[in-house]
């Protein structure tokens, strides 16, 4: 025998409810099955929400009333086709809403609507919707379960089960048990009054439970409208999926912290029994669903699911007196329970100063009351603080048995959270471990569940959230190659490159899932005009998990903002030169706030574009080394052009094809006047471990300072000029075997750059195109110096070094 309950949604639409009828009826072919059911949805709230207007003498509730009554005969009208049981189907719902309507019509004329009242009025959505399925379904029996359903009014006001006395008359009611049931859930009587009492909201699952575990079923299922237990909330984490299987302390864990599959008392009474419960998806029930039992064989995850509970508060009771005093504990718990506030979190000091206690926030404003009335003699004395709630908060429990078995999980988790930039205020850990809860700040919960759920694997990819400004030819590039490895990354790394954001220098557009890299051009040119002000705004609004912010461009004010950027947690990957040669106590403070914050601050490609320069230096003084001298040809424009010059390529042709080829910098001044490679110089020299500034690199350049003035049309127009006095210059050199470098250089924290000749030879005699090089002497590499060659220039080359940024974020 098998008991299946079905959920509102289930039952809402007439879709639902045949799919319910498909369902039943295939089951009962195998075995007695018993059905209990829900209202239709939305109908409980529906009938509280119109009691509300009756009481406050709102005539607008007939029509409410009204809607009632026509929804259920609409249903009526289109599934029931046999028509004798239409009409006598429409004979026992109108009975029950003529009942229906005189208790509202009740409550609109003596403004009054006492508990008693308001239990019968939420009972006649189950009794309808029961109705409904039994007339439906071929020989199906209805029963009502008040007859065998029994509460008891408990001191503080609630009506609790009467276990004993509901278990004898299930058995009693159910000995010659029919081929069909139908059971409307959440109803009840009181064993004493006879009055109609219910089990909850969500009592519909505790009704099934009970019968199931009474009359030992095989299995109690729970339909409802998704596949199961879910990892985690899916309109919060698009990455969540179904858990297969759970045991029953995991479920009951989820239950309590949120998830609303199961209402959370339907799992003991058949736990008890050792009878399994499966969740399934009325709207697919070929999906197996979760099933929940004992024990879970060849369990080897550490983290089941992540739940949570948003409006949160959280009472600190505090003071000196408490400490090694015994019974406090017992004063506000017993306090709390007298005047019906639950709690769900506890977290005490070991030093017994003080008790944080988490519950609901509607709850909070009572609860402050009733502890201070408590403890009204300890605070007029000074030995205990009043207590205060603090709200807005949100608490979430990572549930998995696995966790006592694996070291370092709440190191991890705490871990986790503190390098996205998020607080723990209050933590709790029970000796069996298998739920860690801690209530955090509500603004971070959506970023704290996908940070989370992302870390402990739960995720089927690791998701990196990007943040990508500029667009021109570094981040064009950019943002293909990410286009074009997508698939690749997500199918071998498990890797997904989310890009949620992506600005020019004058619009931007931003999706937190993720935009369309195919479409993204038109996409900026449709959106709004921004500013480096909005870009800062909506980068750190988002707060978004995992985030990275990459600056492919050359601007200060966008440099500026990597500060705060840093302080908020986001990772930033800068192909623009600017903040990491700027002076040096803000390049210090930008390394040390990464450093910090547990984030990363990544500028490889500001030398040398794709080579392993800055990581290489790095590497090199993490291991103990010192760097005593650098030597380098870091411009690959200025090396492009002074290897292009011949007697038939003068000077300002190669400068104009450095310009063409993409070389330089759109305005090829830059680079001439030797500032790339100053900032370039600074940056290694900062790295090698030196305090450097731009303004104290020796400088020797070979253009003249008036060259620089004016616009830049005025620049390609004088720049011939220069040809002539070049051209003798090359030539004197060709006779002397002799060639043309940009060299800067480093020696023990003195820094220069000057246009230089080096003899055949020379490890930078060779240098071809627009390679960089870099020579670097160390107290190891002393004799024979380390040489890194390559590629220093081209968009594609520092967009990959950029993409290699990323990849190193991503596998941390």
């Amino acid at each position: 025998m098998k008991v299946l309950k079905f959920g509102g949604t289930s039952v809402g639409s007439v879709k639902s409810i045949m799919c319910l009828k498909r369902i039943v009826e295939k089951e009962a072919k195998k075995q007695s099955v018993i059905i209990v059911v829900s209202a239709l949805g939305g109908i409980t709230d529906k009938l509280l929400s119109t009691a509300q207007m009756a009481l406050n003498g709102d005539e607008s509730y007939k029509r409410e009333f009204d809607a009632m009554v026509n929804r259920h005969h609409q249903m009526i009208d289109t599934i029931i086709t046999d028509t004798t049981k239409r009409e006598n189907l429409f004979n026992t719902v109108d009975a029950l809403f003529e009942q229906l309507k005189s208790i509202y019509y009740g409550v609109y004329l003596i403004h009054d609507l006492s508990e008693k009242t308001q239990n019968a009025i939420v009972s006649y959505g189950e009794r309808l919707s029961s109705n409904i399925v039994a007339t439906l379904i071929k020989n199906a029996c209805w029963f009502d379960a008040r007859d065998f359903i029994k509460t008891e009014h408990k001191k503080n006001g609630k009506h609790i089960l009467d276990s004993e006395l509901t278990n004898s008359l299930v058995c009693e009611t159910f000995k010659d048990l029919p081929r069909i049931s139908v059971v409307p859930g959440f109803i009840s009587k009181d064993k004493n009054t006879d009055e109609t009492t219910n089990l909850g909201r969500g009592g519909s699952d505790y009704t099934a439970a009970i019968i199931a575990a009474a009359l030992d079923a095989e299995v109690l299922e729970i339909w409802t409208d998704v596949d199961g237990f879910m990892t985690a909330d899916p309109r919060i984490i698009q990455t969540a999926y179904t858990i297969n299987e759970l045991s029953y302390i995991e479920a009951m864990e989820l239950c309590n912290f949120g998830a609303k599959v199961i209402y959370p008392p339907t799992i003991y009474p058949v736990c008890i029994k050792n009878i399994p419960i499966r969740v399934k998806n009325t709207f697919n029930p070929k999906n197996p669903g979760t099933i929940i039992k004992k024990e879970i064989n060849n369990d080897t995850k550490a983290i089941k699911g992540i739940s949570s509970i948003s409006g949160t508060a959280l009472i600190t009771v505090t003071g000196l007196s408490m400490v090694g005093v015994i019974g406090v504990n017992r004063r506000i718990f017993t306090a709390l329970a007298n005047n019906g506030i639950s709690v769900f979190m506890v977290s005490q000091a070991s030093s017994e100063n003080s008790t944080s206690i988490g519950m609901k926030e509607s709850d909070s404003e009572a609860a402050v009351n009733v502890l201070n009335e408590e403890f009204a003699k300890e605070i007029e004395t000074g030995a205990m603080f009043p207590m205060r709630a603090e709200k807005g908060l949100a608490t979430i429990a990572v549930v998995g048995e696995n966790m006592k078995h694996v070291p370092g999980i709440a190191g991890k988790l705490f871990g986790t959270l503190g390098r996205s930039g998020i607080s723990v205020i209050a933590c709790a850990q029970g000796a069996s471990e298998t739920n860690i809860s801690f209530v955090i700040n509500g603004m971070y919960l959506r970023k704290s569940l996908n940070v989370l759920h992302d870390s402990f694997f739960l995720s089927e990819y690791n998701v990196l959230n990007l943040f990508i400004c500029g667009v021109g030819t570094v981040g064009s590039k950019l943002i293909e190659q990410i286009r074009s490895q997508h698939d690749e990354l997500k199918q071998n790394r498990r890797l997904q490159l989310n890009v949620v954001g992506i600005a020019s220098s004058h619009n931007a557009i931003f999706d937190r899932e993720g935009i369309d890299l195919d479409t993204y051009k038109e996409q900026l040119v449709q959106s709004e005009i921004t500013d480096t002000e909005t870009l800062r705004r909506e980068v750190i609004g988002m707060n978004i998990f995992n985030s990275v912010f990459v600056d492919c461009t050359a601007s200060k004010d966008v440099s500026a903002l990597y500060q705060d950027f840093l302080e908020h947690n986001i990772s930033v990957i800068a192909a623009n030169k600017i903040a990491a040669s700027s002076d040096y106590e803000s390049y210090i403070k930008l390394k040390q706030t990464a450093l910090a914050k547990g984030v990363k601050f990544r500028f490889e490609t500001n030398v040398g574009a794709g080579l392993p320069i800055i990581g290489t230096i790095n590497d090199l003084r993490n291991s103990g080394d010192k760097i005593l001298k650098i030597e380098a040809v870091l411009s690959g424009t200025l090396n492009f052009i002074f290897n292009e010059l011949s007697e038939n390529v003068p000077f300002s042709e190669a400068v104009r094809r450095a310009k063409e080829q993409g070389y330089s910098e759109p305005d090829p001044r830059i680079d001439l006047s030797g500032i790339d490679v100053i900032r370039k110089l600074i940056i290694l020299t900062r790295e090698a471990g030196y305090k450097a500034e731009q303004d104290n690199v020796e400088k020797k350049l070979f253009i003249p300072e008036s060259f620089f003035n004016g616009s830049l049309d005025d620049f390609w127009k004088h720049l011939p000029m220069l040809d002539d006095e070049f051209e003798q210059k090359r030539k004197r050199l060709e006779a002397q075997n002799k060639r043309w470098r940009f060299v800067a250089k480093m020696e023990m924290g003195n820094t220069s750059v000057e246009l230089t000749t080096v003899e055949k030879g020379h490890p930078f005699y060779n240098l071809e195109g627009s390679n960089n090089i870099v020579m670097l002497t160390t107290e190891r590499y002393k004799e024979y110096p380390m040489l890194i060659q390559g590629y220093g220039a081209g968009a594609s080359v520092t967009a990959a070094g950029v993409f290699a940024n990323i990849m190193s974020i991503a596998n941390i």
